[in-house]
Protein backbone atom coordinates (compact mmCIF):
# COMPACT_ATOMS: atom_id res chain seq x y z
CA UNK A 1 0.00 0.00 0.00
CA UNK A 2 1.08 3.31 -1.13
CA UNK A 3 -0.38 6.06 1.00
CA UNK A 4 -1.31 9.46 -1.49
CA UNK A 5 -0.19 12.86 -0.51
CA UNK A 6 -3.77 13.45 0.85
CA UNK A 7 -3.46 10.49 2.93
CA UNK A 8 0.02 11.88 4.32
CA UNK A 9 -1.33 15.11 4.81
CA UNK A 10 -4.43 14.23 6.93
CA UNK A 11 -2.68 12.16 8.86
CA UNK A 12 -0.37 14.84 9.70
CA UNK A 13 -3.76 16.92 10.36
CA UNK A 14 -5.49 14.71 12.62
CA UNK A 15 -1.90 14.26 15.20
CA UNK A 16 -3.61 16.82 17.54
CA UNK A 17 -6.96 15.02 17.43
CA UNK A 18 -5.54 11.68 18.13
CA UNK A 19 -3.34 13.11 21.31
CA UNK A 20 -6.72 14.79 22.42
CA UNK A 21 -8.88 11.30 22.09
CA UNK A 22 -5.88 8.91 23.48
CA UNK A 23 -5.95 11.36 26.64
CA UNK A 24 -9.69 10.76 26.68
CA UNK A 25 -8.93 6.85 26.24
CA UNK A 26 -6.94 6.65 29.01
CA UNK A 27 -8.61 8.27 31.47
CA UNK A 28 -12.02 6.02 30.71
CA UNK A 29 -10.02 2.68 30.38
CA UNK A 30 -10.04 0.92 33.50
CA UNK A 31 -7.16 -1.81 33.98
CA UNK A 32 -8.47 -5.58 34.37
CA UNK A 33 -6.99 -8.65 34.37
CA UNK A 34 -7.86 -11.58 32.02
CA UNK A 35 -6.86 -13.81 35.07
CA UNK A 36 -9.44 -12.38 37.41
CA UNK A 37 -12.47 -14.27 34.81
CA UNK A 38 -11.16 -17.70 34.81
CA UNK A 39 -12.27 -20.13 37.26
CA UNK A 40 -9.19 -22.08 37.53
CA UNK A 41 -10.50 -24.34 40.32
CA UNK A 42 -12.19 -25.75 37.37
CA UNK A 43 -8.49 -26.62 36.07
CA UNK A 44 -7.14 -30.12 36.29
CA UNK A 45 -4.31 -31.64 34.46
CA UNK A 46 -4.65 -33.23 30.43
CA UNK A 47 -3.11 -36.47 29.34
CA UNK A 48 0.27 -35.02 28.63
CA UNK A 49 1.08 -34.68 32.12
CA UNK A 50 -0.77 -37.88 33.60
CA UNK A 51 -4.22 -36.37 33.48
CA UNK A 52 -7.50 -37.00 31.65
CA UNK A 53 -7.43 -35.96 27.57
CA UNK A 54 -10.68 -33.48 26.65
CA UNK A 55 -13.88 -35.43 25.58
CA UNK A 56 -17.19 -33.68 24.16
CA UNK A 57 -19.06 -34.59 27.26
CA UNK A 58 -16.58 -32.72 29.44
CA UNK A 59 -18.50 -29.23 27.95
CA UNK A 60 -20.99 -27.73 29.05
CA UNK A 61 -21.28 -25.42 26.12
CA UNK A 62 -24.15 -26.24 23.65
CA UNK A 63 -22.79 -26.12 19.97
CA UNK A 64 -23.92 -22.74 19.43
CA UNK A 65 -22.10 -21.65 22.13
CA UNK A 66 -18.98 -23.64 20.91
CA UNK A 67 -18.93 -22.13 17.32
CA UNK A 68 -19.38 -18.17 18.59
CA UNK A 69 -16.41 -19.11 21.44
CA UNK A 70 -14.15 -20.49 19.14
CA UNK A 71 -14.71 -17.90 16.26
CA UNK A 72 -14.54 -14.92 18.13
CA UNK A 73 -11.34 -16.10 19.77
CA UNK A 74 -9.81 -16.99 16.51
CA UNK A 75 -10.63 -13.71 15.46
CA UNK A 76 -9.04 -12.33 18.56
CA UNK A 77 -5.67 -14.59 17.87
CA UNK A 78 -4.82 -12.44 14.41
CA UNK A 79 -3.92 -9.77 16.76
CA UNK A 80 -0.34 -9.66 14.84
CA UNK A 81 -1.89 -8.89 11.61
CA UNK A 82 -3.83 -6.32 12.58
CA UNK A 83 -1.09 -4.53 14.65
CA UNK A 84 1.13 -4.87 11.46
CA UNK A 85 -2.01 -3.43 9.66
CA UNK A 86 -2.55 -0.49 11.60
CA UNK A 87 1.31 0.15 12.89
CA UNK A 88 1.53 0.34 8.72
CA UNK A 89 -0.69 3.04 7.76
CA UNK A 90 -0.69 4.99 11.02
CA UNK A 91 2.90 5.07 11.93
CA UNK A 92 4.68 4.23 15.23
CA UNK A 93 5.60 7.78 16.36
CA UNK A 94 3.66 10.29 17.58
CA UNK A 95 0.34 10.23 19.16
CA UNK A 96 -0.29 7.63 16.20
CA UNK A 97 1.86 5.15 17.70
CA UNK A 98 1.47 5.07 21.39
CA UNK A 99 -2.42 4.45 20.46
CA UNK A 100 -1.14 1.19 18.05
CA UNK A 101 0.90 0.55 20.49
CA UNK A 102 -1.89 0.82 23.31
CA UNK A 103 -4.58 -0.90 21.31
CA UNK A 104 -2.76 -3.56 20.54
CA UNK A 105 -2.04 -4.17 24.31
CA UNK A 106 -5.32 -4.23 25.28
CA UNK A 107 -6.29 -6.36 22.58
CA UNK A 108 -3.77 -9.19 23.25
CA UNK A 109 -5.34 -9.69 26.88
CA UNK A 110 -8.87 -10.65 25.02
CA UNK A 111 -7.24 -13.65 23.31
CA UNK A 112 -5.50 -14.63 26.47
CA UNK A 113 -8.35 -14.99 28.42
CA UNK A 114 -11.17 -16.20 25.99
CA UNK A 115 -8.41 -19.18 26.16
CA UNK A 116 -8.11 -19.63 29.44
CA UNK A 117 -11.65 -20.00 30.01
CA UNK A 118 -12.05 -22.02 27.09
CA UNK A 119 -9.08 -24.77 28.47
CA UNK A 120 -9.69 -24.57 31.71
CA UNK A 121 -13.37 -25.38 31.80
CA UNK A 122 -12.86 -27.57 28.84
CA UNK A 123 -15.44 -25.78 26.89
CA UNK A 124 -14.08 -27.29 23.67
CA UNK A 125 -11.11 -29.54 22.25
CA UNK A 126 -7.95 -27.90 23.27
CA UNK A 127 -6.17 -29.62 20.58
CA UNK A 128 -8.50 -28.94 17.69
CA UNK A 129 -8.27 -25.42 19.12
CA UNK A 130 -4.21 -25.31 19.12
CA UNK A 131 -4.88 -26.66 15.33
CA UNK A 132 -6.95 -24.01 14.35
CA UNK A 133 -5.10 -21.29 15.66
CA UNK A 134 -2.01 -22.34 13.78
CA UNK A 135 -3.54 -22.63 10.39
CA UNK A 136 -5.24 -18.90 10.81
CA UNK A 137 -2.26 -17.11 12.15
CA UNK A 138 -0.42 -18.38 9.54
CA UNK A 139 -2.75 -17.45 7.10
CA UNK A 140 -2.91 -14.25 8.87
CA UNK A 141 -5.20 -11.40 7.55
CA UNK A 142 -4.50 -8.70 5.36
CA UNK A 143 -7.14 -5.98 4.13
CA UNK A 144 -5.54 -4.94 1.07
CA UNK A 145 -4.73 -1.57 -0.09
CA UNK A 146 -6.56 0.36 2.41
CA UNK A 147 -5.53 3.97 3.03
CA UNK A 148 -5.29 5.05 6.53
CA UNK A 149 -8.59 6.95 6.02
CA UNK A 150 -10.09 4.04 5.00
CA UNK A 151 -8.82 1.95 7.23
CA UNK A 152 -9.86 4.24 10.06
CA UNK A 153 -13.25 3.81 8.70
CA UNK A 154 -13.12 0.55 8.98
CA UNK A 155 -12.46 -0.67 12.49
CA UNK A 156 -14.82 2.07 13.30
CA UNK A 157 -17.22 -0.44 12.62
CA UNK A 158 -15.40 -3.31 13.12
CA UNK A 159 -14.68 -2.78 16.87
CA UNK A 160 -18.39 -2.03 17.04
CA UNK A 161 -18.82 -5.19 15.56
CA UNK A 162 -16.89 -7.38 17.50
CA UNK A 163 -18.61 -5.58 20.91
CA UNK A 164 -21.55 -6.93 19.38
CA UNK A 165 -20.81 -10.29 18.91
CA UNK A 166 -19.13 -10.71 22.11
CA UNK A 167 -21.51 -9.73 24.16
CA UNK A 168 -24.41 -11.80 22.65
CA UNK A 169 -21.95 -14.92 22.72
CA UNK A 170 -21.60 -14.17 26.60
CA UNK A 171 -25.46 -14.16 26.82
CA UNK A 172 -25.55 -17.46 24.85
CA UNK A 173 -23.31 -18.83 26.72
CA UNK A 174 -25.64 -19.33 29.31
CA UNK A 175 -22.43 -19.06 32.06
CA UNK A 176 -22.03 -16.74 34.38
CA UNK A 177 -18.47 -16.45 34.45
CA UNK A 178 -18.43 -16.49 30.62
CA UNK A 179 -20.55 -14.02 30.31
CA UNK A 180 -18.88 -11.43 32.64
CA UNK A 181 -15.66 -11.61 30.82
CA UNK A 182 -17.23 -11.39 27.51
CA UNK A 183 -19.04 -8.37 28.67
CA UNK A 184 -15.65 -7.17 29.97
CA UNK A 185 -14.20 -7.45 26.68
CA UNK A 186 -16.73 -5.80 24.53
CA UNK A 187 -16.79 -2.49 27.31
CA UNK A 188 -12.71 -2.68 25.55
CA UNK A 189 -14.27 -3.08 22.31
CA UNK A 190 -16.33 -0.21 22.51
CA UNK A 191 -14.10 1.96 23.85
CA UNK A 192 -11.95 1.85 20.72
CA UNK A 193 -14.83 1.87 18.76
CA UNK A 194 -15.45 5.24 19.89
CA UNK A 195 -11.64 6.51 19.66
CA UNK A 196 -11.62 5.42 15.70
CA UNK A 197 -15.63 6.94 15.42
CA UNK A 198 -14.31 10.59 16.72
CA UNK A 199 -10.85 10.04 14.69
CA UNK A 200 -13.19 10.02 11.35
CA UNK A 201 -15.63 12.85 12.64
CA UNK A 202 -12.58 14.65 12.44
CA UNK A 203 -11.45 13.46 9.44
CA UNK A 204 -14.92 14.51 8.03
CA UNK A 205 -14.73 17.89 9.03
CA UNK A 206 -11.84 18.39 7.13
CA UNK A 207 -11.75 16.21 4.05
CA UNK A 208 -15.95 15.70 3.97
CA UNK A 209 -15.55 14.13 0.47
CA UNK A 210 -12.71 11.77 0.66
CA UNK A 211 -14.26 10.60 4.09
CA UNK A 212 -17.34 9.93 2.81
CA UNK A 213 -16.14 8.38 -0.15
CA UNK A 214 -14.06 5.91 2.17
CA UNK A 215 -17.40 5.34 4.70
CA UNK A 216 -19.49 4.50 1.50
CA UNK A 217 -16.52 2.28 0.15
CA UNK A 218 -15.85 0.52 3.82
CA UNK A 219 -19.89 0.04 5.07
CA UNK A 220 -20.32 -1.41 1.16
CA UNK A 221 -17.54 -4.12 1.24
CA UNK A 222 -17.68 -4.73 4.68
CA UNK A 223 -16.38 -8.21 5.85
CA UNK A 224 -14.92 -9.19 9.55
CA UNK A 225 -11.55 -9.34 9.75
CA UNK A 226 -12.07 -13.07 10.46
CA UNK A 227 -13.80 -14.32 6.63
CA UNK A 228 -10.69 -15.68 5.67
CA UNK A 229 -10.78 -18.20 8.93
CA UNK A 230 -11.66 -21.84 7.66
CA UNK A 231 -15.22 -22.28 7.97
CA UNK A 232 -16.34 -18.94 8.48
CA UNK A 233 -19.14 -19.23 6.64
CA UNK A 234 -20.58 -21.93 8.01
CA UNK A 235 -20.02 -20.82 11.25
CA UNK A 236 -21.71 -17.37 10.47
CA UNK A 237 -24.76 -18.68 9.54
CA UNK A 238 -25.03 -20.60 13.11
CA UNK A 239 -24.26 -17.16 14.78
CA UNK A 240 -26.62 -15.29 12.43
CA UNK A 241 -29.38 -18.20 12.95
CA UNK A 242 -29.21 -17.98 16.99
CA UNK A 243 -28.95 -14.10 17.02
CA UNK A 244 -25.61 -13.88 18.05
CA UNK A 245 -24.77 -11.88 14.90
CA UNK A 246 -27.19 -11.33 12.10
CA UNK A 247 -27.75 -8.64 8.98
CA UNK A 248 -30.26 -7.00 11.33
CA UNK A 249 -27.68 -6.44 14.31
CA UNK A 250 -25.76 -5.37 11.43
CA UNK A 251 -27.76 -3.03 10.05
CA UNK A 252 -29.27 -1.63 13.54
CA UNK A 253 -26.39 -2.04 15.98
CA UNK A 254 -23.86 -1.54 14.03
CA UNK A 255 -24.02 0.62 11.05
CA UNK A 256 -26.64 2.89 11.20
CA UNK A 257 -25.62 4.28 15.20
CA UNK A 258 -22.11 5.38 13.64
CA UNK A 259 -23.36 6.74 11.11
CA UNK A 260 -26.04 8.60 12.87
CA UNK A 261 -23.61 10.04 15.02
CA UNK A 262 -21.54 11.68 11.62
CA UNK A 263 -25.03 13.26 10.58
CA UNK A 264 -24.07 10.68 7.51
CA UNK A 265 -27.88 11.55 5.72
CA UNK A 266 -28.06 15.43 6.95
CA UNK A 267 -24.30 16.72 6.53
CA UNK A 268 -24.44 19.89 3.90
CA UNK A 269 -20.66 20.22 3.15
CA UNK A 270 -20.64 17.09 0.26
CA UNK A 271 -20.37 17.63 -3.61
CA UNK A 272 -19.20 15.60 -6.27
CA UNK A 273 -17.65 12.11 -5.24
CA UNK A 274 -18.59 12.67 -1.60
CA UNK A 275 -22.29 13.28 -2.64
CA UNK A 276 -22.31 10.70 -5.05
CA UNK A 277 -20.80 8.06 -2.62
CA UNK A 278 -23.64 9.35 0.11
CA UNK A 279 -26.95 8.89 -2.42
CA UNK A 280 -24.79 5.38 -2.99
CA UNK A 281 -24.63 4.27 0.62
CA UNK A 282 -28.55 5.54 1.02
CA UNK A 283 -29.53 3.25 -1.60
CA UNK A 284 -27.20 0.32 -0.36
CA UNK A 285 -28.40 0.71 3.33
CA UNK A 286 -32.05 0.58 2.30
CA UNK A 287 -31.12 -2.84 1.12
CA UNK A 288 -29.31 -3.96 3.84
CA UNK A 289 -32.40 -3.73 5.67
CA UNK A 290 -35.04 -4.84 2.93
CA UNK A 291 -32.41 -8.27 3.50
CA UNK A 292 -32.26 -8.06 7.20
CA UNK A 293 -35.77 -7.96 7.67
CA UNK A 294 -35.97 -10.66 5.05
CA UNK A 295 -33.79 -13.13 7.12
CA UNK A 296 -35.74 -12.36 10.58
CA UNK A 297 -39.00 -13.44 8.66
CA UNK A 298 -37.45 -16.29 7.21
CA UNK A 299 -35.21 -17.45 10.97
CA UNK A 300 -38.98 -16.89 12.59
CA UNK A 301 -40.79 -18.89 10.54
CA UNK A 302 -38.02 -21.99 10.85
CA UNK A 303 -38.29 -21.12 14.72
CA UNK A 304 -41.91 -21.78 14.55
CA UNK A 305 -41.85 -25.21 12.74
CA UNK A 306 -39.58 -26.37 14.98
CA UNK A 307 -41.47 -25.47 17.83
CA UNK A 308 -44.55 -27.04 16.32
CA UNK A 309 -42.80 -30.52 15.69
CA UNK A 310 -41.46 -30.74 19.29
CA UNK A 311 -44.89 -29.69 20.66
CA UNK A 312 -46.45 -32.64 18.30
CA UNK A 313 -43.60 -34.77 18.86
CA UNK A 314 -44.87 -34.45 23.19
CA UNK A 315 -48.38 -34.51 22.68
Amino acid sequence: MTATATDVALLHELEPVVAENLDRHLSLAKEWHPHDYVPWSEGRDFGFLGGEDWSAEQSRLDPVAKVAMITNLLTEDNLPSYHREIATRFGRDGAWGTWVGRWTAEEGRHGIAIRDYLVVTRGVDPVELERARMDYMTAGYDSGDKTALEAVVYVSFQELATRVSHRNTGKATGCPIAEQLLSRIATDENLHMVFYRNIVAAALDRAPNEAMTAIANEVMNFSMPGANMAGFTRNAVTIAKAGIYDQRLHHDEVIMPILRHWDIFEREDLTGDGARARDELAGFMKDLDDQAARFVDRREEQRARVAARASSAAV
